[in-house]
């Protein structure tokens, strides 16, 4: 059996995403912005000698100009990339229109009609 090695991460600190679980919120513009950059080999090229910096505020800016060109958000962009099934995105677009209604003191409800939201 092989030894662990010190320098290795500590395998418990490693978020695990099991099957049918979503990926954390916190880590969805990095998942997307990956997923992004991979399926865009013009522009890992275009950025490849930046800063490790540059190359990130590129990647964004890119992504920004990505979701404006489809006519969405960025962060509708984000969950497109970060779903793994039609379930799995409508279930994450409700999760942010009940945060936005709650930010603003409404039921869901309401704020799903208001805004002509079929989610």
């Amino acid at each position: 059996m092989r030894q662990r090695d010190p320098n290795d991460p500590d395998p418990s600190s490693i978020p695990m995403i099991r099957e049918n679980e979503m990926i954390p919120k916190e880590a969805r513009i990095d998942v997307a912005l990956e997923r992004y950059l991979a399926a865009t080999p013009s522009l890992q090229e275009e950025i490849s000698a930046l800063s490790p910096e540059e190359q990130k505020q590129q990647a964004q800016w890119a992504f920004e100009d990505e979701a404006e060109s489809r006519g969405i958000e960025p962060w509708e962009l984000v969950l497109d990339l970060v779903a793994e099934t039609p379930e799995e995105l409508k279930a994450m677009r409700l999760e942010v229109h009940q945060e936005v209604a709650e930010a603003l003191g409404m039921d869901l409800e309401d704020y799903l009609q208001l805004n002509e939201i079929d989610d």
